[in-house]
């Protein structure tokens, strides 16, 4: 089948124009997160992120759904366009304005010779920073603050998480100063925990009874959210993908193929500033990967730095939990943050290398 492309809007040629391709290998050079400016001069980065599905034999009909870039532009990324091509039956977008996400899918029929799909996904990005000296953030519509103030199957609202987010800001009464209490919190007690396979699958409630809080970005940031949520402060999980080096440390970039390169950021919503951007498992993420030191000053300078500040060499997809897949026999997801696939014979995602191999690689454009 040709390929198709579905373009970006005149508005968005005014990203830097693509030069030569490099490759999202990792710099020689040492890191350091100490010596990174305050607030670097703005400067937008281009990839083309490719994607190559390859499905395995599989019974009755076959549909696959992979999540894209947020299309709402913002100071700190946006989605350029995508093209594809494959053996597929039929393919396209499909936008949920509810969960303010858009899903590529692609459909085969049964009995297709070596069912295959290449995605390929151009977006731009800059470092984001919150300024707690600006304010005058354009009000977040009540729909959506209203979802980020709900309860999900790993996300409960009351008892245990209630008890520890209460505990967690003491007598603090500032909405931004709760939200930067919660995040410390966050920090000192929880761990990074690169074990488990998938991402996010553990209750925060369960987690905070057992008392070992560890667990990967989506746990950590689950936990962050679920505890601003519970104090009534609106919150979200960001799910997305790192796609290149890091100005920070080593271990917080990627190279090569990125299939299992996911990662969740948070944010939380105060009035007159907006939604401020955190980190907290990156900064758990250079403790365990980095040998950092509690006394540690690259340690002080990062955990200050990941709140209010996200690194962009990592794309967003989307916030949105208990995801309803267009033209899924299947239930609810917790939240897409992989591909996801579903024929005959049940539900699979893209960590389940017996049902297809996937494989996401990010090209940089200066």
């Amino acid at each position: 089948m040709p390929a198709k492309t579905t373009k970006s809007s005149p508005k968005k040629t005014t990203v830097s124009p693509t030069s030569t391709e490099t490759g999202a290998e990792s710099p020689a050079e040492t890191r350091n997160v100490i010596s990174l400016p305050d607030e670097p001069l703005a400067q937008w980065r281009t990839y083309d992120i490719r994607s190559s599905i390859a499905l395995k034999p599989f019974k009755g009909k076959a549909r696959l759904w992979l999540p894209l870039a947020q299309y709402k532009d913002t100071l700190w990324e946006r989605s350029l366009g995508h093209n594809w091509q494959g053996n597929f039956e039929s393919a396209g977008i499909y936008r949920d304005p509810v969960a303010e996400m858009e899903v590529f899918y692609a459909d085969w029929a049964e009995g297709v010779a070596n069912p295959q799909l290449q995605l390929v996904s151009q977006i731009a990005t800059q470092d984001r920073h919150f300024d707690i000296t600006r304010r005058g953030a354009v009000a977040e519509r009540t729909e959506v603050l209203r979802r980020c103030l709900q309860s999900t199957e790993f996300v409960p609202l009351d008892g245990i998480v209630l008890r520890t987010a209460e505990r967690a800001i003491g007598r603090i009464k500032d909405p931004v100063a709760q939200g930067k209490a919660i995040y410390d919190w966050v920090v000192e007690n929880a761990s990074y925990d690169p074990i488990n396979a998938s991402v996010g699958n553990v209750n925060i409630a369960t987690l905070l009874e057992g008392g070992n809080l560890s667990g990967r970005s989506a746990e950590i940031a689950l936990l962050f959210v679920g505890l601003c949520r519970s104090l009534g402060i609106p919150a979200r999980p960001v799910f997305g993908l790192r796609m290149d080096s890091s100005r920070l440390f080593a271990s917080l970039g990627v190279s090569g193929n990125l299939s299992t390169a996911q990662h969740c950021r948070a944010e939380f919503y105060t009035p007159g500033y907006g939604w401020i951007p955190v980190d907290p498992s990156d900064v758990r993420k250079a403790i365990r990967d980095e040998h950092l030191s509690l006394s540690d000053s690259k340690l002080t300078v990062t955990k200050k730095l990941l709140f209010g500040f996200w690194e962009m060499n990592w794309v967003s997809f989307n916030a949105a939990q208990d995801v309803n897949l267009r033209g899924s026999t299947g239930k609810p997801l917790p939240f897409l943050i992989y591909p996801q696939l579903e024929t005959g014979e049940g539900r699979f995602d893209s960590l389940d290398d017996s049902r297809l191999s996937y494989n996401v690689s990010a090209s940089r454009s200066y």
